[in-house]
């Protein structure tokens, strides 16, 4: 560990883990990061405090930026560690992660705590008063639309504000130059192939199962429909492993993996819900604040990925 910027290989092999390893504890926060052009660099410094976080671990001590699992939530909500001006903000993406920092350092004695669930679940624990926001990219088959139906059916009654974060692409993780010639959603009927599915409660999950639905298709004729990873990474990375023929997914994970193309089907919308009696709370307000500002925009266009056309904007309330 002489050098103070790492590859993720290198990482892997400090850490005694496979380098997919590494990429997953950097989705969920563990480890800090940042690219270098195309390429993921770790600081050094970031894996010896992960090191030193996993031998004194306990289960509510907030690690980095007090990240937690969804087990965890309803303890975590509850506990004396949590302010009742602290939030929880609940989803997957990186970009969320990002929104967390910018909260934490505009807002003095805030703590910003992140859960990693799916969007569904996300819905879920919002209605249950388990985080205090939910992100979600969950596609209505019926309706063709992102996200509104399925936080008024899953929060009936209960008045919220949608507010986009981002639009992103969802797709097809396929083998380098696409040797089995995947072109869409047909493919999912062809018996020569053999799918990767995501967890039940996840948007892509939701996505898969509404697209069958629509093309009638039943799930049990889809080869692999139980074979499960439980994020876009995994996905991507099962498929460049030739555990599975193809895989959806978002693009901007297809380029950290080597050996994987992308075949583009559908933009997403993906959105934060926040209870509208929020709202008017300084800590929200702030929120949406960063969420339009210049540096929080900046940051994102340097990651890449990202549709931030209306970012910040309120889409729908219910």
């Amino acid at each position: 560990m002489d050098s103070t910027s790492l590859t993720p290989l290198e990482v892997a092999e400090i850490l005694k883990i496979t380098k997919n390893t590494v990429y997953e504890l950097v989705k969920r926060g563990e480890i800090p990061a940042y690219k270098v052009g195309r390429k993921l660099r770790i600081d050094k410094e970031d894996v010896e405090n992960y090191i030193n976080s996993q031998k004194s671990n306990t289960t509510m001590k907030p690690i980095s930026k007090h990240n937690i699992s969804d087990a965890n939530v309803s303890n975590l909500i509850n506990s004396a560690e949590v302010d009742s001006r602290d939030i929880i903000i609940s989803g997957q993406d990186m970009i969320l992660d990002v929104l967390s920092r910018h909260l934490e350092g505009s807002l003095q004695n805030i703590k910003s705590y992140r859960s990693y669930s799916g969007s569904y679940n996300n819905l879920y624990n919002l209605y249950n008063n388990k985080v205090s926001v939910a992100s979600c990219h969950l596609w209505d088959w019926e309706s063709g639309e992102y996200n509104t139906d399925f936080v008024k059916r899953m929060l009936p009654g209960i008045p919220c504000v949608i507010v986009n974060l981002t639009y992103r692409v969802q797709g097809f993780y396929v083998k380098k130059r696409n040797p089995k010639d995947i072109q869409g959603w047909h493919d999912l009927k062809r018996k020569d192939l053999t799918y990767v599915n995501r967890e039940r409660g996840c948007g892509v999950r939701v996505l898969l199962d509404g697209k069958l639905r629509a093309l009638n298709i039943p799930s049990g004729q889809v080869n692999g429909y139980d074979y499960e990873e439980n994020s876009h990474l995994s996905v991507a990375s099962a498929v460049a492993r030739g555990k599975a023929d193809f895989g959806i997914g978002i693009e901007k994970v297809s380029r950290q993996i080597d050996n994987v193309d992308f075949i583009p089907l559908q933009k997403e919308r993906y959105d934060l819900v926040i209870k509208k009696e929020n709202m008017q709370d300084p800590v929200y307000k702030e929120m949406l604040n960063i969420l339009s500002s210049e540096n929080f925009r900046a940051e994102l266009e340097g990651i890449g990925g990202y549709d931030l056309r209306d970012t910040g904007k309120i889409i729908s309330e219910t």
